[in-house]
């Protein structure tokens, strides 16, 4: 939730997001997480979901203490590799606007736009990453 609000989205977008941005530990597992840690602090996870050839990037968070050190750039290549070691080919991405230029240095591309899960009449940047 923190890296969501680092946008300065206010306390009823955050509560309506709140359910759809939570990760409940039952679904760890199942979900593909990833964690990046740093001196033992989570500093940002990421979901891996769907199944192979073709899957998406659920949940993508860096910690708003982490962003610009690297942490996100080295969690999508760890869930990279992960996809190509699973036999993934392609990866869509429902992306916040903000997060759009990250994705797109990662390599993603924009191909579209899809509903927000929790604003209605939302529409977040839909992006398709390439798995090599």
């Amino acid at each position: 939730m923190c890296s969501k609000a680092y946008w300065g989205y206010d306390e009823a977008f955050m509560a309506a997001c709140r359910e759809e941005l939570t990760l409940p530990t039952a679904e760890v597992t199942a979900r593909r997480a990833r964690v990046a840690e740093d001196g033992g602090a989570v500093v940002g996870f990421a979901t891996l979901e769907g199944d192979a050839p073709e899957g998406e990037v659920g949940l993508f968070f860096v910690a708003p203490e982490a962003m610009g050190r690297g942490v996100g750039r080295s969690l999508f290549r760890h869930l990279a590799s992960d996809a190509a070691e699973l036999g993934f080919r392609r990866l869509t991405i429902d992306s916040d606007p903000n997060a759009e230029p990250f994705y797109r240095a990662m390599g993603a591309v924009r191909i579209g736009s899809t509903p927000s899960g929790s604003i209605p009449g939302r529409m977040l940047p839909l992006l398709e990453y390439q798995v090599v």
